[in-house]
């Protein structure tokens, strides 16, 4: 990788959408960076800027480098970010000598359903947990946990500190909602897997929100 392509594809994506306003750090290294890039581009912004993405959400990696902001990148960086990606955010293959990526999980674009598998009560993990913000939990416990503009609602089989959890939640979260596994599935509530290992559902009735009386309990960070 030359110091070139290093300087250009950090200037692009500090000049870009690196993700939602709340993904912006000016201290992310530029694997970070792109990272963030990728993320958004995937999950949320592909159409808004001009990248058409498959009913999968793919893209070609030569259609996605004709993005501006990622003229300067290069293949070998994205397959580093792919791989090093402590996520697991990013799938990428091969498919008639072409390469594509797209995002595991969380978008809020429509797609065809991503590859999950279901859980039913015998595979259904002993633990489920979603992260949010202590500031958000009175409006959660009165309205329920929302998918919001996602697809899903995520959860991780644990905390992030917790051996094996890689992905589910933000390490930024400060509160934690445990939720009643056996009550929900018992009441017809879906709990899906995908590839990195988050735990995902759409609700009850696929409202795109689970009930508080689903909440086994919360915790908070500092409580612990």
């Amino acid at each position: 990788m030359s110091s070139s392509n290093q300087t250009n594809t950090t200037s692009d994506i500090k000049r870009g959408d690196t993700g939602r306003p709340r993904g912006k750090n000016v201290n992310d290294t530029p694997e970070v960076r792109l990272s963030k890039l990728l993320s958004y581009l995937l999950r949320h912004g592909a159409e808004d800027k001009g990248l058409k993405l498959r009913d999968d959400g793919s893209i070609s990696i030569s259609d996605l480098l004709r993005y501006q902001k990622l003229k300067s990148t290069t293949f070998a960086q994205i397959q580093q970010v792919v791989e090093t990606n402590n996520k697991k955010r990013f799938t990428l293959y091969e498919e008639n000598e072409q390469w594509y990526i797209r995002a595991v999980q969380g978008h809020s674009i429509k797609i065809k359903e991503p590859p999950l598998v279901k859980f039913t009560k015998e595979t259904m993990p002993s633990c489920i947990v979603h992260g949010t913000m202590r500031s958000k939990i009175p409006l959660i416990q009165e309205t329920g946990l929302n998918r919001m503009t996602r697809t899903h609602i995520h959860f991780a089989k644990g905390l992030p500190s917790d051996a094996g959890i890689i992905s589910g939640m933000r390490n930024t979260a400060d509160a934690y909602i445990y939720i009643d596994i056996a009550r929900a599935v018992s009441d017809g509530i879906e709990f899906y897997e995908s590839e990195n290992g988050v735990t995902l559902s759409k609700g009850l009735n696929d409202s795109g929100i689970i009930p508080a009386k689903y909440f086994e309990r919360i915790e908070y960070k500092n409580s612990q």
